[in-house]
């Protein structure tokens, strides 16, 4: 992982009583445990100091997490503490600097922590939570019951609003009775499951057991709060941490890869892959337009944004014969998918749609080895073609409009269902 950026995990829900401090904490000594080496920190947005009281040790309490907001790089603010884990104290009287939901986001890129930074979100969703729905690589939402579940949805249209992917969010069941059955003898974990797909959101093939043992730790005569690990092996939640653990660095390692490949010696343009912007132009390899003359694109593996000149990508779609029937408005979609992406059994196809998300034209371009659409795919997306998995890159044809990033998210939302065939996006 490179060390400018932290991959970041964002456990949020806007439900009280899910579980989701105790899942945030004990991640954190669970990914210290399975991987020793990998930098762990932990902050948290609330003022339940629950994460002071696991990780402190003695009186050193650590700088403040409002440090995050203030200009000071996170390195320098997070304090070693149990477990190895690495921790931010929290702050009873944390007020917003601004109304700037990405201000974590850039803060991070500056921040050189390395590894993994996990955020204890506030049950509500405030300037706090967006900026660590947006910051985060990934958001875990701990869901217990129907409730929890419907406010699921806000989160996911937080995410949409600011034109994140809603792939990096993810529903765990959380406190889940295993002995309580529903009717036609339903389990709870099963019903949530169930629902939660039937929404089109993605689920963790885990979950995390209620267990009075496990719920006990936060209750003490000291200030003390205990880990799973140390004082409940016993129970099954600890097997269900180990394995949410493994699931977050399945996806560390996801990431942890993409971004090498997508990040070269020497390279100006450092930081999270998932915030990783370009500053040229894909095509002519010229300085990128402003937002309000370019057109803007996203590689949806690498994440990659920035913006390419309307000229160029004219230009460039004349020999196809899509030039004809570019709508004033709308969204291209190049999907790079086959056998191989270079050489025999390629095929990377151009798919025009208007403003409402509607197809109006496609073509099958074949190998784009050797032809103009190269160095864009290559420039988008940060790697050659023959590292490419099955790829999705989307352009905004609209020069920067003032609601870009919700019209970016709605347009790519249609556009992929219309494509994929299911409500994944």
């Amino acid at each position: 992982m490179d060390q400018g950026y932290p991959f970041v995990v964002a456990v949020a829900s806007e439900k009280g009583g899910v579980g989701k401090t105790t899942i945030a904490t004990n991640l954190a000594v669970y990914l210290k445990a399975l991987r020793e080496d990998l930098p762990v920190t932990i902050a948290s947005f609330d003022n339940h100091f629950s994460v002071d009281q696991m990780f402190a040790i003695g009186r050193h309490k650590g700088s403040s997490v409002a440090g995050l907001f203030a200009g000071t790089p996170a390195a320098e603010l997070a304090c070693l503490g149990e477990y190895g884990v690495q921790f931010l104290a929290s702050d009873r009287s944390l007020a917003p600097p601004d109304d700037d939901p990405g201000h974590l986001c850039r803060a991070l890129t500056a921040s050189r922590l390395s590894g993994i930074l996990i955020l204890d979100t506030r049950p509500i969703l405030d300037y706090f939570t967006r900026n660590a729905l947006i910051a985060a690589d990934l958001v875990l939402v701990p869901v217990k019951d129907r409730a929890s579940l419907v406010n699921a949805a806000s989160l996911q249209q937080a995410l949409r609003q600011a034109g994140e992917p809603l792939e990096k969010m993810w529903l765990l069941p959380s406190l889940v009775d295993a002995r309580l059955r529903l009717r036609q003898e339903i389990g709870v974990r099963e019903f949530l499951v169930f629902s939660a797909q039937e929404r089109g959101y993605q689920v963790v093939d885990t979950f995390i057991a209620k267990s009075p043992k496990v719920e006990g730790l936060a209750t003490s005569f000291t200030s003390r709060i205990h880990s799973v690990i140390t004082h409940a092996r016993g129970t099954v939640v600890h097997s269900q941490l180990r394995e949410l653990a493994g699931f977050v660095l399945q996806r560390f390692d996801a990431t942890s890869e993409l971004r090498c490949q997508s990040q070269s010696p020497g390279s100006a343009t450092s930081g999270r892959l998932g915030r990783r912007q370009v500053n040229d132009c894909p095509v002519c390899g010229n300085r990128a337009p402003g937002s309000a003359a370019g057109f803007a694109f996203q590689d949806l593996r690498s994440r990659r944004r920035g913006r390419l000149h309307p000229a160029c990508l004219q230009a460039l779609l004349i020999p196809t014969g899509l030039k004809t029937f570019l709508p004033a408005t709308g969204m291209l979609l190049c999907v790079s998918e086959g056998p191989g992406f270079t050489g025999p059994g390629a095929a990377t196809t151009l798919r025009l749609f208007d403003s409402e998300g509607e197809a109006v034209a496609s073509e099958l371009l074949g190998d784009p080895a050797g032809t103009p659409f190269e160095p864009m795919l290559e420039g988008t997306a940060g790697r050659s073609l023959n590292e490419f998995a099955r790829e999705f890159l989307l352009v905004l044809l609209e020069a920067g409009p003032p609601d870009e990033a919700a019209r970016f998210a709605t347009l790519r939302r249609r556009v992929l269902r219309d494509v994929l065939g299911r409500d994944k996006f």
